[in-house]
């Protein structure tokens, strides 16, 4: 059983490659799936869930706020046990230049036919031993933990969560309480702050 992360902006990309991965006929290997659309969330799914492989379309959040140092904290995240594909939605020779300092499996445009990226995949898992089938493979956060933090991102406040939700502002609030314990948040604005810079 190979763990594999996609993280990727578009939902319809998400759901498209997660199905296509869970079909047998395609792969030698069996996969256990996992999709996200945050990159925050991301890097901390690749240090304590630990997937076999990333996929990742890092142009699709290149125009957040402190996009740079996210795809940094993202790329050292992945280390030696994991391998990283990127699946790009569109070119970009800077984001290339900075993502080729980082070791990288193979980067493709979204466009590049499934045949390749299946002999991709292939190629990536199988240079890694299979992991034994989790007990249970349970996400860092719940779904809806996981809205909260997309909302909770894009600066919307207590209140504006809980009518999006439709649930209590308390609840939000809770929600936000687990989050930060579950991903090791000091404080409430954790996920606002940019990582210091480098000094080369």
């Amino acid at each position: 059983m190979y763990k594999i992360l996609l993280v990727d902006r578009c939902y319809f990309t998400r759901t498209g490659l997660e199905s296509w991965l869970n079909q047998t006929d395609f792969f030698p290997a069996a996969f256990l799936v996992t999709a996200l659309n945050n990159l925050m969330l991301a890097k901390e799914h690749i240090i304590q869930w630990q997937p076999d492989l990333i996929v990742a379309d890092l142009f699709g959040f290149k125009h957040d706020l402190h996009h740079i140092e996210q795809f940094s904290s993202l790329l050292a995240a992945c280390g030696k046990e994991n391998r990283l594909i990127l699946l790009q939605s569109g070119e970009d020779a800077a984001l290339a230049d900075y993502c080729a300092q980082y070791p990288l499996q193979a980067s493709l445009l979204k466009t590049a036919p499934l045949e390749t990226l299946a002999r991709v995949i292939d190629a990536a898992v199988l240079e890694r031993p299979a992991r034994e089938m989790p007990q249970i493979a349970a996400p860092l956060l719940t779904r809806q933990e996981e809205k909260v933090l997309s909302l909770w991102m894009e600066g919307r406040s207590n209140q504006s969560i809980a009518s999006k939700m439709c649930i209590n502002r308390k609840t939000v609030y809770t929600y936000k309480r687990n989050i930060r314990m579950k991903l090791g948040m000091d404080n409430r604005f954790t996920p606002f702050l940019s990582l210091p810079e480098s000094v080369n």
